[in-house]
């Protein structure tokens, strides 16, 4: 089963324990996050289902690309960490 971590940074804001989940898309892992634990989707998601702005999302090490749709694939291996994006100089 691929393992979705939530950071440190995220978890300051809102509670969100790593789990173990089993999912082929980025987003079949977040809706079963957001199954048990519904406050974390208006924290990562907007309004439309896109990835926030200041969230940024890897899978095994990779940036995910369809930030829209969240179909990057996700392997029974797969690590997913959900952080907060930074800015600034």
């Amino acid at each position: 089963m691929a393992q979705i971590v939530f950071t440190q940074n995220i978890q300051r804001h809102i509670e969100c324990p790593a789990e173990r989940i089993d999912a082929t898309t980025v987003r079949d892992a977040l809706e079963q996050v957001f199954a048990k634990n519904p406050r974390v989707k208006s924290y990562v998601l907007d309004d439309q289902g896109a990835l926030r702005p200041h969230v940024a999302i890897f899978v095994d090490g990779e940036m995910i690309r369809d930030r829209q749709k969240l179909s990057d694939p996700v392997t029974a291996e797969a690590e997913i960490y959900v952080m907060q994006a930074l800015s600034g100089g």
